[in-house]
């Protein structure tokens, strides 16, 4: 994953951590003091909230130790790999895009991010300026001509 990405994990645990147990403890405590639990709503809300952000924070602290970051930066290259900023044009319709290849749990499309084991991401891998790729996607298939590769 990239730096970014990491730091973005990291920081959402930090808030998980920090912010939201501490909130959902004092729910839990507030429920309490309302009385009978076996039909007190507050409580058994307050409590599965507990549980997902538990869980969560669980899956995080998992993927921060097992993550590989790789910084973006120092990379250089004329062919298309991991952590690579590139422009395409879609062939179709002209359209300019820009995509960065990144993990999959920091891919987002609507920012420009796209997963490495994506489609679009495996058919460009290897590839440089210039090249043309075909790629099947759900909505059928597209070809994008690669017009830069950046590593920024």
């Amino acid at each position: 994953m990239t730096a970014a990405g990491f730091a973005a994990l990291e920081a959402e645990l930090k808030h998980r951590q920090q912010v939201e147990r501490p909130r959902i403890v004092e729910a839990i405590s507030e429920a309490r003091s309302h009385g009978d639990l076996s039909e007190n709503a507050e409580y058994h809300a307050a409590k599965e909230s507990q549980s997902l952000n538990e869980g969560r924070i669980a899956e995080l602290e998992d993927k921060i130790a097992r993550a590989d970051v790789i910084d973006v930066s120092k990379l250089s290259g004329d062919r298309v790999k991991f952590g690579a900023t590139l422009t395409l044009i879609d062939e179709d319709t002209e359209e300019e895009k820009r995509y960065q290849i990144v993990g999959d749990t920091e891919a987002d499309v609507k920012s420009g991010r796209i997963s490495i084991s994506s489609p679009i991401s495996r058919a460009l891998i290897g590839k440089k300026v210039g090249d043309t790729v075909e790629v099947n996607t759900p909505g059928g298939g597209k070809s994008y001509e690669i017009l830069k590769v950046e590593f920024i």
